[in-house]
Formats: structure tokens, C-alpha cells, sequence
């Protein structure tokens, strides 16, 4: 399928790896010239080497925290006139409801609540101003079905969602969508944290461990990088222009769910 946006630009956080590579490896595919962030340098200019490379995309690799203040401008600059916008970011870290303290959830909002608004907040004028833009958030399944012992990103992912249910309605008469991709497990590299965590915590091999855990997810196996980018790239296609505001599971059907 022709997406129709090739000679885009698309900005996309937390790209070196896992599921922020995948969404940037099908948008330049697609033939999107690409602004891609991480934290970490080395990795992220090796990555996105390997894509110019590959796909004959104009990339540039722009190392920051958009967590923080400095990180977003020295971002925002970069990126400069781009039609796409891809959030990410990492999962703050499992625990128990008697973990947490205000400065945990204040790192949870930053991360992945209030880092992709200010985003979305600094880039969605030009947007609207063209007629055309696309956005979409990676966040996580525990938005329809909340994980216990993933209370922080539970709390900052349903925030973020709920700013994005109104604000979608609000730029869509401009040409603009902004939806949500909501993952379940996908091999990953956090996904090998998690289960290395259960096989400390139990006494198990990892392995055994990941067996465990793909016996619940009626696909019977994790995702991968590579589908759940291909899903990124059609949200931000000429196809896909009234889906509006909505929360994509990619999950292998593990939210038991009607709607």
C-alpha cells in the first residue's frame, strides 16, 4: 500500500530501539525523512545511519532529554517544520502502591505525560496552519486495563490519554489527527527486564519466564518492532485521516475486552 507521505517529516522519540525504532523504520519506508531522539548518543547516530542507508531517507539524529526543558528546545529546533509527530517513552519502573512517593509520579508525568503534551503543544500550530498533520502517542495497554504493579505509568498514561480525547476533536477540522497506539507485550527490551524480573523474583529462568507470560496473551507469542510500526505508519498515511482521538491496542488480543 502507497502510504502517501513520502517527502514528510516525521519527528519520533525514543527511536534508537525497540518500538520508537519500529515506527521509524516503517515511516522511512514509507519514504518520511525522519528527526530522530534519544538519549543515548552512539547508539542513536548508529541507528539512524543504518536507516538513511537503507531506505535513502534523509535522518538526523538529535541526542536530548525531552523530559526536560533544555532537551525539548535543543529537540523543537531541530525538527523544525515537521508534519508527523511520534511520542515515546520509556515505562517508569514496576512496584507496589507503598513504593511511591511524590517525586516518582512527578518523573511519570514528565516522562510520559507531560513531555508529549508540551510536544504536541509546540508543533500542532504549524500543523493546523498547513491543513495537515499527524500525531500519535505510544503509550501502553494498562490504559484500558491497568497493570497493578505498573502504577505510575497507569497514572501518566491515562492522563495523557485524557488530554488527547479532547484535544484530537478540537485540531481535527484542521487536517490534523492525533491517536494513541496502546502495546501490549513486544520483544523488546523491555519486555527482557520484565521477565528477568519475574525470574529473580521466583527463582525461574527468563525463558521460562517469557513461556509463562505468552500462555496469557491468546496470540500465544510477544509482538514485534516490526508490526507495531507498520500500524504507526498507516495512523500517519493519507489512509487514515478520520481516525480521530482513538486508543489502538496492539496486544495479541491480551485485554479481554468488548470495546
Amino acid at each position: 500500500m502507497d502510504m502517501g507521505i513520502a517527502g514528510k517529516k516525521a519527528l519520533v522519540c525514543a527511536s534508537s530501539k525497540g518500538l520508537g525504532r519500529g515506527c521509524a523504520e516503517a515511516l522511512a519506508e514509507a519514504g518520511v525523512n525522519l528527526v530522530m531522539n534519544a538519549r543515548g548518543a552512539e547508539t542513536l547516530e548508529a541507528v539512524a545511519e543504518d536507516i538513511a542507508g537503507k531506505y535513502g531517507v534523509d535522518v538526523v539524529a538529535v541526542p536530548a532529554d525531552v523530559t526536560t526543558e533544555e532537551g525539548r528546545a535543543k529537540l523543537l529546533e531541530a525538527a523544525g517544520d515537521v508534519d508527523i509527530l511520534v511520542t515515546n517513552a520509556g515505562g517508569p519502573p514496576p512496584g507496589m502502591w507503598t513504593d511511591w512517593d511524590r517525586d516518582d509520579f512527578i518523573a511519570a508525568l514528565d516522562a510520559n505525560m507531560l513531555a508529549p503534551i508540551a510536544l504536541m503543544k509546540a508543533l500542532l500550530p504549524q500543523m493546523m496552519e498547513k491543513g495537515w498533520g499527524r500525531v500519535v502517542n505510544i503509550t501502553s495497554q494498562s490504559v484500558k486495563s491497568p497493570i497493578a504493579v505498573l502504577g505510575l505509568s497507569n497514572s501518566a498514561r491515562a492522563g495523557l490519554t485524557g488530554y488527547v480525547a479532547g484535544t484530537s476533536r478540537q485540531v481535527a477540522p484542521h487536517g490534523v489527527t492525533i491517536n494513541n497506539m496502546l502495546p501490549g507485550i513486544h520483544a523488546t527490551d523491555r519486555a527482557v527486564s520484565l521477565d528477568k524480573g519475574v525470574s529473580e523474583q521466583e527463582g525461574i529462568s527468563a525463558e521460562e519466564a517469557k513461556a509463562r507470560r505468552e500462555k496469557t496473551i491468546p496470540a500465544q507469542r510477544y509482538g514485534t518492532a516490526e508490526e507495531f510500526g507498520a500500524m504507526c505508519a498507516f495512523l500517519c498515511s493519507q489512509h487514515a485521516g478520520f481516525i480521530v482521538g482513538q486508543n489502538i491496542l496492539l496486544d495479541g488480543g491480551a485485554v479481554n475486552t468488548t470495546l
